[in-house]
């Protein structure tokens, strides 16, 4: 969603039986009528990407096809405006929007090149990145992550309650690395934080109380 007007969120909160959820607000234009439609009392949440909210248009660079994502990279203006949002809660949730392509699909003139970039395995250390600025506190960052999408979906998982499933993530927020996209799990390989220094390590992760994955 590029931008959105109120007539436009009421209309298709009202379409989808009172409630509504725009993934991807990525431009400052769009936050007023968000901011007015929460004030109305519509049903409506947003969400906003983890590259929309660490990179801007300039990472693009040489049209670096690594930095090619629907909708695009926006100004940095753009960039703080979400990150203020996610910060006061009018933008809801942070996803992944993990996109996998083949090299074939990202070796190719800008234009061409397929969107999109693979990022389960960088979702968090991305995060951190907002974390160590000062922008947004690991508890802000979670209730965007894990909590609010769950509770969006009415899922019982994202949070540490009783009766919760455990599936937790053991991760060290300031262990440094160097990002190499060759040794990441995915079977694509298109980041835009291949070479980067990044923050934020997994250690391990949990599915219902069993472990699942150790770092080497």
């Amino acid at each position: 969603v590029h931008a959105l007007t109120m007539p436009a969120i009421a209309s298709r909160a009202s379409w989808a039986s009172g409630a509504y959820h725009a993934d991807q607000i990525t431009t400052s234009r769009a936050l007023p009528a968000l901011a007015r439609a929460k004030a109305a009392g519509l049903d409506v949440t947003a969400g906003t990407s983890i590259h929309h909210l660490t990179l801007n248009e300039f990472d693009v660079g040489d049209y670096r096809t690594f930095f090619k994502f629907t909708p695009p990279l926006r100004s940095e203006v753009d960039r703080l405006a979400m990150v203020a949002a996610v910060a006061e809660g009018s933008i809801d949730i942070i996803s992944s929007m993990h996109t996998p392509a083949d090299e074939e699909s990202k070796r190719l003139p800008f234009e061409d090149a397929a969107p999109g970039a693979v990022a389960l395995e960088t979702f968090l250390p991305a995060a951190m990145r907002l974390y160590h600025a000062g922008h947004l506190t690991l508890p802000a960052l979670f209730r965007a992550m894990a909590l609010n999408p769950a509770s969006r979906l009415g899922l019982p998982q994202g949070r540490l309650t009783n009766g919760a499933p455990a599936d937790l993530v053991l991760f060290d927020p300031d262990a440094p690395f160097l990002m190499d996209r060759f040794r990441l799990h995915s079977k694509s390989k298109n980041t835009p934080f291949d070479g980067a220094r990044m923050e934020g390590k997994v250690l391990a992760t949990y599915v219902a109380g069993t472990q699942v994955f150790a770092a080497e």
